[in-house]
């Protein structure tokens, strides 16, 4: 009963093909289209919906590519669109005929042929040229060989890794893939290996150089099977002179042009406000500028992000060294003024110290011209220690014993001299050496920067 209705099945397909077949070609009798008699005896008992050796294994296509053009290469799409003539070809035997020529058919006849389900794995949009008429080519030999070619228009994703950009290359593919045929049904080849593809020495693109190209085979793993796939390898080499000219040089001229306000007077507010500001102003237009052809993922920090934020902080940097400038020129007088404070107050500390131990000794010399105490038996210890409760309060302390908050004030004063010291260290004697020091120091941090960043991005 299964095997019945297995072979009822089979039957029908058979008849619906036929009757689809026999309806096109009375479509083209119909519309005064006659097929020449050896195009009629090919497609007599022709099936175009088997493949070439059904029941014998695999057929195999050969491919090869010609790039006609690369139009465009998007940085914030990450894509390129180029034109290519995909020529396929394999062996059909069902086409066999006598004779020693090929037939070149009308392109449209393709639609009598079993013809590869070849597409583009990452194309994100394509189309098949038609002007005047469809850009296809069909091709049959002899031994039964159908060459097919196609002049397709396609947008394929490229992966791109712009850490490094301008100063970047990038590798990009083009994969073709049998979309229903699985490697026991179609193997795909390339026909020359490396030289299956050409016209890529004789692209002139606006940006890019194109290094190095080559082919390879593998085999695509989906959950359905695995299915053939060939993949072309370019890789671009981006030309970083326009963004020399572009970006580099001015960012660069801005940072020399923020560094001559160290030659103006500090007493000159105007002039070295508005170098600074407008310079700053300047540096962050060229910089949103610069991001606006770019895509804006935070994954990526650029080399030309990288150098731009340089001479933005030399820039920013020289505008703060005026500040601080400026900011020492006003308290330069009042500087002088604290520094004789501080040479006043040290005299006055030496002059009570005098006069303190001037009174000491007077002291002591009085105690020793009176009189004894009525109990010569009391030793003197015990006699300094009763006198200083004694209710007239009018005798000073003695030293054996001083008070504890007398210490604590001298260690306050020791302190306090120290810090002054400390800042009286790092005090500008002259504002005016400031600038001096910034035209050395800040032209020469600049050039060792650079000098590492073209290193680092060049050859890391």
């Amino acid at each position: 009963m299964a095997l019945s209705v297995s072979g009822g099945t089979v039957f029908t397909v058979l008849l619906i093909s036929r009757l689809l077949e026999s309806s096109l070609l009375n479509a083209e009798v119909k519309e005064g289209e006659i097929l020449p008699p050896t195009i009629q005896r090919l497609m007599k008992g022709y099936n175009k919906y088997l493949r070439p050796f059904f029941d014998n294994g695999p057929v195999t296509v050969g491919m090869s590519l010609d790039i006609a053009s690369i139009d465009t290469i998007s940085e914030i799409n990450m894509d390129y669109t180029a034109t290519i003539f995909l020529r396929q070809r394999w062996t059909d035997e069902r086409l066999v005929f006598e004779g020693n020529k090929s037939l070149s058919l009308d392109g449209r006849l393709v639609e009598l042929l079993w013809v590869p389900d070849t597409f583009i794995v990452d194309s994100k949009k394509s189309f098949l040229h038609d002007i005047t008429v469809e850009n296809r080519l069909i091709r049959i030999f002899p031994n039964g060989t159908v060459l097919y070619a196609l002049r397709i228009t396609t947008t394929v994703a490229c992966n791109m890794d712009l850490t490094k950009y301008p100063m970047d290359k990038q590798t990009c593919t083009l994969q073709l893939e049998s979309w229903g045929y699985n490697i026991n049904d179609v193997m795909f080849y390339w026909t020359r290996g490396n030289e299956s593809v050409s016209g890529l020495d004789s692209l002139q693109l606006a940006q890019y150089t194109v290094e190095d190209h080559y082919t390879s085979v593998s085999e695509a793993i989906y959950e359905t099977g695995n299915y053939p796939r060939l993949v072309f390898h370019f890789e671009l080499k981006r030309s970083i002179l326009y963004f020399i000219l572009e970006t580099y040089v001015p960012s660069s001229l801005l940072v020399v042009l923020s560094w001559v306000s160290f030659w103006i007077s500090l007493s000159s507010v105007p002039a070295r406000i508005c170098i600074g500001v407008t310079t700053v102003l300047t540096m962050t237009t060229l910089m949103m500028g610069a991001r606006t052809s770019l895509p804006n993922a935070n994954c990526f920090i650029k080399a030309i992000d990288v150098y731009l934020g340089i001479c933005f902080s030399f820039i920013f940097g020289a505008l703060i060294e005026y500040a601080v400038a400026h900011f020492c020129t006003l308290t330069h007088a009042d500087a002088h003024m604290l520094m004789y404070g501080h040479r006043m107050h040290d005299f006055d500390d030496e002059m009570n110290g005098i006069i303190t131990t001037i009174s000491t000794h007077s002291i002591r010399a009085k105690r020793r011209k009176e009189p004894a105490a009525t109990s010569p038996s009391v030793p003197a210890s015990t006699e300094l220690a009763v006198r200083p409760s004694s209710p007239s309060g009018s005798e000073p302390k003695p030293e054996a014993a001083p008070p504890e908050h007398t210490n604590w004030c001298l260690t306050v004063l020791a302190t306090l001299r120290k810090i002054l010291r400390a800042i009286h260290c790092c005090h500008v004697e002259n504002p005016h050496h400031i600038d001096n020091y910034s035209r050395v120091t800040f032209p020469l941090s600049f050039v060792i920067v650079n000098l590492l960043y073209w290193t680092y991005y060049l050859y890391f």
